[in-house]
C-alpha cells in the first residue's frame, strides 16, 4: 500500500502529516509513504529529517481577494496539478491524505483526476480554502477541533501529534529538561515561543519584561523563531534568560516549563493540552480568526489565559503571567484542566481510518 501525504508551509500542516506517517508505519511497517510539498515551506527540512520521501511541486497561493495575480492562478494551478498527478502515478498511490497549505489544492484535484480516495484533515475550527475544496471532493473528512465550521460532515478525531509529545511525562522529565537548556531546577520557568516561525510582538514583549522577571526570580526559555533577530539581548545573569533561534526538542521545552507564552495555532494548542502545559495565548492578529477560537476553548476550560496581540506588553506579562508563575497550586489546577482538553491518540485513530479507506 502507498500513501501520499500533502501538507506544507508551516509546522501546523507538516507535523500532523508526519505524525500520521509514523502511526501508519507503526500499524503496518510495509506501508509506503511519500510526502508532497513545495520548496518554500518547512517541509524541505522537516520531512527528510524524519526519514520520509519528499516530492516537490510548484506552490500556487490562492489570493483571498481579486487582484491581478488572480489571472495567473489557472495556468500555475494546472501545472501543479499535472506535477502532482505524475507523482501519484510514479509511486502508484492508493490514497491521498491532505492537511491544507499551498500543496493541498493541486493534490486534491490531481487525486480526483486519478480516481484515488481522498482523505482531508483540518486542524483549525475554520478551514482554509484548500481543505474547503478538498471536503467537496470526498466523504472522508476529519478534524482536530470538535466544532469545525463549514465542514458539516466531518468527524472529530483530534490533531495527530508526535509520540515524543503525547508520551511526555512533564513532571518526571522536568529536571532533565531544564538541565538540557542550562536552566536551574528549582526556579519558576517561563517558556516563550511564537510557533515554528516565531512572533515579533511576543519576542519584544518578553524581552522588555526580562528585567522584572529576573527580579522576581523567574527563569526564561525563549525561542525566537529561525528568521527573527533582536536588537538587545538580556545580559548574562541570574536567573537565566536562555535565548535560542529554534528548538528541535519541543518535548524538552515543554517539560522544562511551568507556563508558556505563545501563539494559539492549532498545533500549538493541541500539543500544550496533550502535555498539560498552561499558557498565556496571544492569537495571531490576522487571518480568519481561528487562533482566537483555539485559545478561547482552552481558556473556557480553565487551562490558560488569552490576550490580544495589540494588548500584549511587558506590563501585561508582569501583571498576569508573573502571578501565575508564583502560584504553584494555580498552575497545577490549570495544567489538569488543559490536559482534559487534549487528545493523545489522534495519530493512531486517523491512521486506522486511512488504512481502512485505502483498503
Amino acid at each position: 500500500m502507498r500513501v501520499v501525504l500533502a501538507g506544507g508551509g508551516t509546522a501546523g500542516h507538516i507535523e500532523p502529516a508526519l505524525a500520521l506517517a509514523d502511526a501508519l508505519r507503526h500499524l503496518d511497517a510495509s506501508v509506503g509513504i511519500t510526502c508532497v510539498g513545495t520548496e518554500r515551506g518547512l517541509e524541505t527540512r522537516l520531512v527528510p529529517a524524519r526519514g520520509y520521501e519528499l516530492e516537490l511541486v510548484p506552490a500556487v497561493p490562492l489570493p483571498r481577494t481579486i487582484t491581478p495575480s488572480l489571472l495567473t492562478v489557472p495556468g500555475r494551478l494546472a501545472g501543479a496539478i499535472n506535477a502532482t498527478a505524475s507523482i501519484l502515478d510514479r509511486v502508484r498511490a492508493d490514497v491521498l491524505v491532505g492537511f491544507g497549505g499551498y500543496v493541498a489544492t493541486p493534490a486534491y484535484l490531481a487525486a480526483k483526476r486519478r480516481g484515488l480516495p481522498i482523505v482531508v484533515h483540518e486542524a483549525n475550527p475554520r478551514p482554509g480554502l484548500a481543505n474547503r475544496l478538498g471536503a467537496r471532493l470526498t466523504d472522508h473528512v476529519f478534524t482536530g477541533f470538535p466544532d469545525a465550521q463549514l465542514l458539516p460532515k466531518a468527524e472529530y478525531v483530534g490533531t495527530p501529534l508526535r509520540r515524543d509529545i503525547v508520551s511526555l511525562d512533564r513532571l518526571s522529565m522536568g529536571d532533565k529538561a531544564r538541565s538540557w537548556f542550562g536552566l536551574e531546577n528549582d526556579r519558576p520557568t517561563l517558556l516563550v515561543f511564537g510557533g515554528s516561525q516565531g512572533a515579533r510582538s511576543i519576542n519584544q514583549a518578553a524581552l522588555a519584561a526580562a528585567p522584572a522577571l529576573r527580579r522576581a526570580g523567574v527563569q526564561v526559555l525563549h525561542v525566537l523563531g529561525p528568521k527573527n533577530t533582536v536588537e538587545h539581548e538580556p545580559p548574562p545573569g541570574d536567573p537565566q534568560y536562555v535565548l535560542l533561534p529554534y528548538v528541535d526538542r519541543m518535548d524538552l521545552a515543554y517539560a522544562a516549563a511551568d507556563v508558556a507564552l505563545c501563539r494559539s495555532g492549532a498545533l500549538t494548542c493541541a500539543e500544550l493540552t496533550a502535555v498539560g502545559l498552561p499558557a498565556a495565548y496571544v492569537p495571531l492578529p490576522h487571518g480568519n480568526g481561528e487562533q482566537r477560537i483555539n485559545a478561547e476553548r482552552i481558556v473556557a476550560g480553565g487551562g490558560g489565559l488569552v490576550v490580544d496581540d495589540a494588548e500584549l506588553s511587558a506590563e501585561w506579562i508582569i501583571n498576569y503571567v508573573l502571578p501565575m508563575l508564583h502560584d504553584p497550586e494555580r498552575v497545577a489546577v490549570m495544567s489538569e484542566n488543559a490536559s482534559r482538553l487534549g487528545s493523545k491518540d489522534a495519530d493512531i485513530m486517523l491512521a486506522r481510518k486511512v488504512l481502512e479507506i485505502a483498503g
